[in-house]
């Protein structure tokens, strides 16, 4: 990790908790204890249950996990890994299409072929049996529904997307928000304002949107909508939108989240995508970038857990501690993100 994460000094107590709590680190795996028990002792509040880049790619659970991983055990590892303590999110990713964590472990959300003949309280229902289903393991929060119009190539977001027709993405979004909050588990509505095409990866590739303003806007209108499903939370995308902020990725740009607040009227939980992907950085450190999208208006922070976390979350503070960051921008970011755990 970068030299300025080492140089650690003594801040205030309270501000690294704050900067614990503003994190949502990324795990593949369940070997994961030595480095949650300390981030959650030290005032972290969530943790993402998530899956492998193979596993990512394929746009499902592996035969390995599938046979090894069952709800049971899930739900056993969560508990050892929490302590039984409350006020702790578990987010996985339960997308309506692609990846689907919880595969084999709760009963199956509707497929698209289904959603799309289906009504909307039936498509609600069979996500509100899923999401109990799922609550009942221990998860709290589900990094879903896409909300993305996809046009164009993406290979990004391929074989992940609900439809093309903005109104058949608004209803079926619509639909699974509430279901699934309806059974306790947090809905994530992403990637505003929305990716309609992009020629790479963002998680690879420093690409961004070039989509002309009105389409952006007339594509995000799905975000409307599921605002007004009422959302918890919303994603902000990983790739700069050039047509709103020719320099920051979406989840590090004042603009753009500023439009998601006051132009789109949300005053929920902002969770950014990852932190660490190349469209994100831009050849930011990952500190500066964490930085940026707490400056910006994000709350909780999703990046790669590992053992760097705690000295990147000691960085934080003492960036909060010496004004490089507003300390009262951070309290807020912790506050929206403990309320959320705490539900």
């Amino acid at each position: 990790m970068e030299s300025a994460l080492r140089k650690a000094k003594p801040v205030n107590s309270d501000l690294l908790q704050d900067a614990h709590a503003v994190f949502l680190p990324a795990f593949d795996n369940w070997d994961i204890d030595a480095v949650v028990t300390p981030f959650l002792a030290k005032g972290g509040r969530s943790i993402l249950v998530g899956e492998s880049r193979a596993e990512y790619l394929a746009r499902r659970m592996s035969d390995e996990r599938r046979r090894t991983e069952s709800a049971a055990f899930f739900r056993d590892r969560l508990d050892r890994l929490t302590g039984g303590r409350g006020g702790v999110i578990i987010a996985v990713d339960e997308e309506l299409a692609g990846i689907r964590r919880l595969e084999g472990l709760v009963p199956d959300l509707p497929t698209l072929e289904e959603a799309t003949t289906m009504a909307d309280r039936e498509i609600e229902e069979r996500c509100y049996e899923n999401a109990r289903a799922a609550r009942a393991l221990g998860v709290t929060m589900y990094l879903a529904p896409i909300m993305d119009v996809v046009t164009g190539g993406n290979p990004w977001l391929k074989g992940r997307t609900i439809s093309p027709l903005p109104a058949e993405v608004a209803r079926i979004g619509s639909a699974y928000i509430r279901g699934v909050q309806r059974a306790g588990i947090t809905a994530v509505a992403k990637h505003f304002p929305g990716y309609d095409r992009l020629d790479a990866d963002p998680a690879i590739t420093d690409v961004s949107l070039s989509t002309p303003m009105d389409t952006v806007m007339e594509n995000a209108r799905t975000f409307s909508a599921a605002i007004a499903a009422a959302t918890a939370a919303v994603m902000v995308g990983p790739a700069p939108v050039l047509a709103v902020d020719g320099e920051n990725a979406a989840c590090v740009s004042p603009a753009v989240i500023g439009l998601l607040r006051t132009g789109f009227g949300f005053g929920g939980l902002i969770v950014s995508d990852d932190l660490d992907a190349p469209a994100t950085m831009r050849g930011r450190s990952v500190l500066d970038t964490a930085l940026a999208g707490l400056a910006a208006g994000a709350d909780l922070l999703l990046i790669a857990g590992g053992p760097h976390l705690s000295s990147l979350c000691h960085a934080v503070a003492q960036a909060a501690g010496e004004g490089r960051l507003p300390p009262e921008r951070l309290s807020e970011a912790a506050e929206r993100v403990r309320a959320v755990a705490a539900r």
